[in-house]
């Protein structure tokens, strides 16, 4: 994280630390996942293709295995939850938005019924 927080500032000449970087990051994931909800996207779509579950592995470690589905939404649980978005939807809460300053964000998606209270 350090390197890439002076590599950050020796490219854009702002001057940031650790941070500040990780709160503009997850400023960008949660924006980018405001607009792709506002388009349309759901929980449904955060997904792979069916033969990633369904075609077992030809070499490797896990050789001969697939991934199983049950599984996978249960990280996409996780992954929700750490993110601080509803884990039935894959919406950021409007909590979530507000702490980090995206205020417009949650309007938008507020005023399009789509913006949910609680994880």
């Amino acid at each position: 994280s350090r390197e890439l927080t002076q590599m950050f500032n020796l490219c854009t000449g702002v001057q940031m630390d650790v941070s500040n970087v990780l709160r503009a990051a997850e400023r960008v994931i949660n924006l980018e996942r405001c607009f792709n909800v506002r388009e349309g996207v759901t929980r449904r779509d955060d997904t792979l293709p069916d033969r990633y579950f369904k075609e077992p592995l030809p070499d490797g470690p896990y050789r001969g295995e697939a991934l199983d589905r049950d599984a996978f939404e249960r990280m996409k649980d996780e992954y929700y939850a750490m993110r601080g978005w509803n884990t039935e939807t894959g919406i950021p809460t409007k909590e979530k938005l507000l702490e980090l300053g995206l205020t417009y964000a949650a309007e938008e998606l507020e005023r399009l019924g789509k913006l949910p209270e609680k994880m």
